[in-house]
């Protein structure tokens, strides 16, 4: 299975625990603030390679209707390789002051740059450490939720036409290619999502025949505390919070989806042996560092 979306599918949702406990092998193709012709995009690229049973959409990016900040397109965008659908979702989501042609040859963009540069930019030219499990960002350490603005009241809560647009594709891409479409809310207690959006998702999933899951509703069956199980107030899981999350989700999807366990296939399992080693290595590295230290070195210092 594959999981597309914002923050709140990499940060929240373990694939390693999918593994361990349901043999269910799966990838976040997750990016901070990814708007939806992001995911669409991405989407469409990741289905040359591979054909996912299930994919799961995280709702909230149906709150933007237009590009927003340079900053979280690269984020999304120079990480893709080279094809139409890079190109198409660089066009969709460029703002007005980007172009193109400054995504073709970067150093357009970044020339005056050199006078800032110091030696961790050479550092990371060749090599970068592995820091996520198969799209997960993990974080072991708490902090509890806290109070948070009112919510504002909008003017308007419909939900824009492009980015019902790109539901749709989305959809029309999962139905083409027989894979079956989970579109989910999840259990961030913020930024807001409104009661109007939900029943949006509600109406738009039951019109086009495909589950939607509001994970804020299930956190007592899902048995989330967010006094543990987060690490930054609430906006995200910590790895507790995840766990617990994907082992709930873990059985709608093999009870009710049929996503059989990949147990047994001595090639797979040795493939994931090696995740699976990867993920406990820095569980336990941050363990000791909030142990040692009372933080995680790594986070503090960036």
């Amino acid at each position: 299975m594959i999981f597309i979306g914002d923050c709140e599918v990499y940060e929240n949702f373990s694939p390693i625990t999918l593994w361990q406990d349901y043999g269910i092998t799966s990838y976040i193709r997750g990016s901070a603030q990814q708007l939806i012709w992001q995911s669409y995009y991405l989407l469409e690229e990741t289905l040359k390679y591979e054909t996912p049973r299930v994919v799961v959409f995280n709702v909230l990016a149906m709150k933007y209707d237009e590009p927003q900040k340079e900053a979280y397109n690269r984020m999304t965008l120079d990480g893709m390789k080279w094809s139409m659908s890079k190109v198409r979702d660089i066009r969709a989501s460029m703002t007005e002051e980007e172009h193109f042609i400054e995504y073709v040859i970067p150093l357009l963009r970044y020339h005056s740059r050199w006078s800032e540069l110091t030696g961790d930019d050479w550092k990371y030219l060749f090599y970068r450490d592995k820091v996520s499990h198969n799209g997960y960002y993990m974080r072991v350490d708490t902090k509890p939720a806290g109070k948070f603005p009112k919510d504002k009241k909008l003017g308007n809560y419909q939900f824009g036409h492009r980015a019902y647009e790109y539901l749709d594709k989305i959809t029309a891409l999962c139905r083409d290619h027989d894979i079956q479409l989970i579109l989910i809310k999840a259990p961030s207690v913020y930024p807001s999502w409104y009661d109007q959006w939900d029943e949006q998702m509600e109406e738009y999933a039951g019109k086009n025949q495909i589950r939607y899951i509001n994970f804020l509703d299930l956190q007592k069956e899902v048995g989330l505390d967010f006094q543990t199980d987060t690490y930054d107030g609430g906006l995200h899981l910590n790895l507790s919070g995840a766990e617990k999350l994907t082992r709930y989700f873990g059985e709608i999807l093999r009870d009710e989806y049929g996503l059989e366990g990949h147990r047994g296939d001595s090639r797979l399992e040795q493939i994931w042996e090696e995740k699976e080693a990867f993920y406990s290595r820095m569980k336990q590295e941050q363990e000791e560092d909030l142990k040692q230290y009372g933080y995680i070195r790594k986070f503090h210092e960036e």
